[in-house]
């Protein structure tokens, strides 16, 4: 493994640099109705998907498209688990104990 290899780590504060949707119009992500949808998409293949949820997570984002997530389905989860005080240290853990790369 190469050293940068191993000093990249996707759940520094740089992680929006290698977001699917950077570069890309932002009022796309903000959207109504069955916008959502095609925004969402946009998420499905991004390589820090999980970092920008927690960070919308965290922050209590209230509008947009954020790790691929609506503000409806934010609010929901937010509501389900309210004892998750950390989404970046739980979606990392959550990754971590499944084997996927974080």
């Amino acid at each position: 493994m190469s050293v940068s290899a191993m000093s990249i780590d996707p759940w520094t504060e740089e992680w929006a640099a290698q977001a699917r949707c950077t570069g890309q119009d932002p009022d796309a992500l903000f959207v109504r109705g069955k916008a959502q949808h095609d925004a969402k998409a946009i998420c499905k293949t991004c390589p820090v998907m999980a970092q920008c949820l927690a960070e919308a997570l965290d922050n209590r984002t209230e509008f947009g498209v954020w790790g691929g997530m609506t503000e409806r389905e934010r609010r929901a989860l937010l509501r389900k688990r309210p004892d998750i005080t950390s989404w970046k240290s739980a979606l990392r853990e959550g990754m971590a104990s499944s084997g996927r790369r974080s």
